[in-house]
């Protein structure tokens, strides 16, 4: 009985904390709606009472009004001249729409599969290697949130590995023609309608250039434009998105071809310089071709509508890059992919970023909340915490770059995002490891499969690359996307996801 009567209290006290969450959560809502909705209500409110206003007219007042204005006619031209002064503003400040018809994403062939298992045994394989090198990449893969099947280029699976040229070119080849192959089939249209083709890949370069080498596969027009950004590195892909909608308003009526890749075959580092080790644990093969349009009538058809891209640069020094590994050795740090100090200048990027992108993007209510309480700190000196806005109000999806573990961590704690929001960059990194800009697709290929892309859905991208760079990208969906319908590389398997995934798993 004693048990019972000191159990109680607990109880009731939960249920209270319970009910007061509950409360503040109705409370914040009801706000939310109430200033979204103000404009609406407020226009709603004047129409009924001009509405209960012309009611009370009788046929005789309707008569007078149009005989007042048949003599009036400098008043009818001034109305008139005004109303067309409106629409010439509204389409002027109305930029032509980009949509994003459809995108694919290439899926490498299962002899490139690749386990934690195998990767340290091709290490230790190749004989460059001491023991310290080997055995910082085993503590690094065990906390870094990669799976058992990501996938690395043929020529690095071989005893010895052979990376070469030849072996990088038929890398390209195989990512670019595969997910452009794929891209083709499910939009049906032909090459010689592409009138741009944008390709980045940061760290392999050819000659010719791999849009060249587009360009000549698939015999597009000779006077398409052809663009090949390098040196850019994970946020590249969002970069040539910017590029693209750029091209396509100088272009109208056009198709965008863009290609986001990165090259493993020849950017791999047989060394024992631990903070380049860190590119091997985590980087692994993968691509994605994205179609863009300006034609107005491909909007029925197509998938998204872009909204707005935000681009921002912070200066890292030599400092928070040699310090990745000194600080990596540490129990505690060993799987992050960047050390405290970059993640301060990415996190610097991240803000810089989100300020300009805000007001954009949040609704009203938020931006009271945070133009109030900066008064508040600033005027009245008030000792109140820094407002976060409450990002999940703006966006339904979010693809943030699987650049590691540390990343998302950072990134799922700064904007006070849930699980259910991380989930599909979690299972990017966990699946195909961190294939570099083509990552936010394989993000946005898992919500598509998973069937939460509804009508109206919001989706932000968000990339990090060197630099430091912060870039992104906020996609409006046009259609519910019906995953039976759908071909991506989750297709086969999504059945199997989500996956829980350990902070340390042994090999």
């Amino acid at each position: 009985m004693s048990e019972s009567n000191a159990i109680s209290p607990l109880i009731k006290s939960k249920l209270s904390d319970i009910k007061q969450s509950l409360k503040l959560n109705c409370v914040k809502l009801g706000y939310h709606y109430l200033i979204t909705h103000a404009r609406l209500l407020f226009l709603s409110l004047i129409v009924v009472i001009i509405a209960a206003h012309i009611f009370t007219f009788s046929f005789q007042d309707l008569h007078d009004l149009w005989h007042h204005l048949r003599y009036n006619l400098v008043y009818v031209v001034i109305c008139s001249d005004f109303l067309v002064f409106l629409l010439i503003v509204y389409f002027v400040t109305h930029a032509q729409p980009i949509y994003l018809v459809d995108f694919a994403c290439y899926k490498p062939k299962d002899v490139c599969k690749c386990t934690r298992q195998r990767f340290m045994e091709l290490s230790s394989f190749i004989g460059t290697f001491t023991e310290q090198s080997l055995d910082f990449q085993r503590k690094i893969m065990e906390r870094s949130g990669i799976g058992e099947s990501t996938y690395v280029p043929e020529a690095l699976m071989s005893v010895p590995p052979n990376p070469s040229l030849a072996e990088a070119r038929k890398e390209a080849k195989a990512v670019m023609f595969g997910a452009i192959d794929e891209l083709f089939e499910k939009t049906k249209v032909k090459p010689k309608d592409i009138g741009i083709v944008i390709v980045n890949c940061s760290l392999f370069n050819p000659a010719s250039s791999l849009a060249s080498i587009v360009v000549n596969h698939y015999k597009l027009p000779k006077n398409v434009l052809s663009f090949n950004l390098i040196g850019m590195g994970c946020s590249a892909g969002v970069i040539s998105i910017d590029l693209a909608k750029d091209l396509l308003r100088v272009h109208p009526n056009s198709y965008a071809l863009v290609i986001s890749m990165e090259n493993i075959t020849l950017n791999w580092y047989f060394g024992n310089d631990k903070s380049m080790l860190l590119s091997n644990c985590l980087f692994r093969m993968g691509g994605a071709a994205i179609l863009l349009s300006s034609r107005r009538w491909d909007r029925r058809r197509s998938k998204y509508q872009l909204l707005h891209i935000v681009r921002t640069n912070k200066a890292a020094d030599d400092k928070c890059f040699s310090c990745v590994t000194q600080k990596a050795d540490s129990a505690g740090m060993i799987g992050v992919s960047l050390s405290k100090d970059l993640m301060a200048v990415a996190g610097d990027a991240l803000k810089t970023n989100i300020r300009t992108l805000g007001p954009l993007v949040l609704p009203m209510s938020e931006q009271l909340l945070f133009f109030g309480t900066l008064v508040g700190k600033k005027l009245f000196k008030m000792k109140v915490k820094p407002f976060i806005p409450d990002f999940t109000l703006a966006f339904n999806h979010f693809c943030i770059h699987a650049g590691g573990r540390a990343v998302l961590d950072e990134i799922q704690k700064n904007l006070q995002l849930t699980y259910w929001h991380m989930e599909p960059s979690r299972m990017t990194l966990y699946r195909f490891g961190n294939t570099s800009s083509s990552s936010l697709w394989y993000e946005l290929a898992y919500t598509e499969a998973k069937g939460r892309i509804k009508k109206g859905h919001r989706v932000w991208q968000i990339a990090f690359g060197s630099g430091f760079k912060c870039n992104s990208a906020v996609w409006k969906a046009l259609r519910k996307v019906n995953p039976e319908k759908e071909k991506n590389p989750w297709i086969d398997e999504i059945d199997q996801f989500p996956v829980d995934v350990p902070e340390f798993s042994a090999i």
